[in-house]
């Protein structure tokens, strides 16, 4: 997998890399998460096996998919991943109500947007 470029704000340097989307596949998002945010990678593991490991049932397989699709999308970006934890810590910090649900509307659409990254971007 190369990097692929993702465009910045106004004022940045231009676009900056980040590793891509893997194929939409447990086994493949694991060495993506492995290879590109290690950080998640317990995390990732224990929620596999307590939510799936030798399920007879793989119903949970899609919102396990869906949540760590999600996970990898910001975190394979580190200005967009430290920008929704400021976003988070900003509205848990905010006194006026409609600002706090401001900055949690701006948190919710930029996760939004990374799980609906499709494989190779």
């Amino acid at each position: 997998m190369t990097a692929q470029p993702v465009h910045s704000g106004p004022g940045d340097d231009g676009p900056r890399r980040v590793a891509p989307m893997p194929e939409r596949t447990p086994q493949a998002l694991r060495l993506a998460i492995q290879d590109h945010a290690p950080h998640l990678l317990p995390d990732f593991e224990a929620h596999w096996r307590r939510a799936i490991g030798d399920a007879f049932n793989l119903t949970p397989v899609p919102a396990f998919m869906h949540l760590w699709w999600t996970q990898y999308a910001i975190a394979r970006d580190p200005d967009l991943e430290a920008h929704l934890a400021d976003l988070q810590a900003r509205a848990a910090n905010e006194d006026d109500p409609q600002e706090s649900g401001r900055l949690l509307a701006e948190y919710s659409h930029l996760r939004a947007i990374a799980s609906a990254v499709e494989p190779g971007r």
